[in-house]
């Protein structure tokens, strides 16, 4: 399970899209500044990704199952053009919950990809988690 940003040698899982999904949380944060609730980056990010035409997903259910049964709802933040998750955050810095919650949403949806976005600070802070 890759966490960091690859070598760049080696091509990078959606790395286009990611490129305009970072490059879009970065013109948020700079926009609205740090020191906000998750969820008005969260939709600010949709407005922006949506302007450029990108297809965003908001608050997708994905059901859960064990043993064949149901046993809720998994909803990630946001699927861009259905390949990326991404996840916002407002903390001091990611953990290894916020890691160990991205492998889990990616395991649970089949995806490859989720990003965290931190819009604590000034800077973004990212982290790609690769499955």
């Amino acid at each position: 399970m890759n966490t960091d940003r690859e070598n760049t040698s080696v091509t990078m899982l959606h790395e286009d899209l990611s490129k305009e999904i970072i490059g879009a949380a970065m013109t948020v944060l700079n926009e609205l500044k740090p020191g906000l609730d998750e969820k008005l980056y969260e939709n600010a990010l949709v407005i922006l990704l949506l302007e450029s035409g990108i297809k965003v997903e908001q608050q997708r259910q994905y059901p859960v199952y064990f043993r064949k049964q149901k046993i809720g709802t998994l909803i990630p933040d946001l699927v861009v053009e259905g390949q990326v998750i991404v996840d916002t955050k407002v903390v001091t810095d990611f953990n290894q919950a916020h890691i160990s919650q991205m492998i889990g949403y990616l395991s649970i949806t089949g995806l490859k990809l989720a990003l965290l976005m931190n819009f604590k600070h000034a800077q973004l802070q990212w982290k790609r988690v690769v499955r």
